[in-house]
């Protein structure tokens, strides 16, 4: 079983309490994928320049993730610059560069329109729902939004959210869309809105998953430090689905530990500037974080 994953793939400028990096490989689709890749193959659509490194593409490929939805447009790749906060839960974009990104149509390869676990990572919403028209057949479509698309494209987002099985954002986003302040009310107007599921980021806080009438709350992994939080989310997102695509399985009862997986992945994630980390951790690495997740959150009942 395949995880098809569509969304951005980056040059990143970071800075953070912990130093600064230039030219380091992030997108929503990178993280995404890499995360995904200990638990199954992936299908990767998104567009880079003719300045992306060959090299990342291959270290992708050795992974598991199928390129051929990957395409190189005609210019520099999308850029992006952002500093950090002391706290890290803040940070303020410096620069955007969209570049070859306004040149991306999703436009699936033949083989990829009857995978059926899909993650549709932060682009244009319109761009997400073209890709939901290529499907053939699918179990499991989650998304991934931001503040910018709520702001700019919300009835085409609202359109897309009609649609998709699973909806992912933070807890500011969650509000947003929502108009509601307390979390627990605004899962139950989303939810209203289409999706079955959400899981709701909270950054050092954790994740909630809302599905039917249960609530479940998975804090993070606590950290002595934290090196940069860029693309944590993806990175959560890539090793939720990636579990659920692994059991082909998307049934209510696995959602709680796919969380713990994405949760997992996440808390390596940001060990490291960008995807560092993803690419030096082992299955060992992985195992061990998951049985002190489970410590972490063991108790008996009074």
């Amino acid at each position: 079983m395949s995880l098809l994953i569509v969304g951005t793939i980056a040059m990143d400028n970071i800075e953070t309490p912990a130093g600064s990096v230039t030219d380091e490989i992030g997108g929503s689709a990178a993280y995404a994928a890499l995360a995904a890749s200990f638990s199954v193959p992936t299908a990767l659509v998104a567009i880079v320049g003719n300045d992306f490194p060959r090299e990342t593409l291959d270290n992708l490929a050795s992974r598991g993730a199928d390129l051929a939805g990957v395409k190189v447009g005609d210019g520099p790749s999308f850029r992006w610059s952002g500093r950090y906060h002391e706290n890290l839960n803040n940070r303020d974009t410096l620069d955007t560069q969209l570049n070859v990104l306004t040149q991306f149509k999703p436009d699936l390869p033949e083989s990829f329109r009857d995978i059926e676990y899909v993650f549709l990572g932060n682009i244009d919403p319109d761009l997400q729902m073209s890709v939901l028209k290529q499907l053939r057949r699918r179990r499991l479509v989650a998304a991934d939004t931001m503040n910018f698309w709520l702001d700019s494209a919300r009835p085409a987002l609202l359109r897309l959210i009609a649609e998709i099985d699973l909806l992912i954002v933070n807890d500011d986003e969650a509000r947003q869309l929502s108009g509601e302040h307390n979390l627990v009310r605004a899962a139950h107007a989303i939810r209203r809105m289409g999706p079955e599921r959400l899981l709701i980021k909270r950054g050092e806080y954790g994740v909630l998953g809302f599905e039917e009438d249960s609530i479940f709350a998975m804090p993070a992994y606590p950290l002595e430090e934290v090196f940069d939080p860029t693309g944590a989310g993806d990175t959560f997102a890539g090793g939720c689905l990636g579990y659920l695509a692994h059991r082909n399985d998307p049934s209510a009862g696995l959602l709680r530990r796919a969380i713990a997986e994405g949760s997992v992945m996440a808390s390596l994630v940001v060990e490291r500037f960008g995807m560092r980390r993803l690419w030096e951790v082992s299955p060992a690495d992985i195992d061990a974080r998951y049985q002190a997740f489970v410590r972490l959150t063991d108790f008996q009942t009074a």
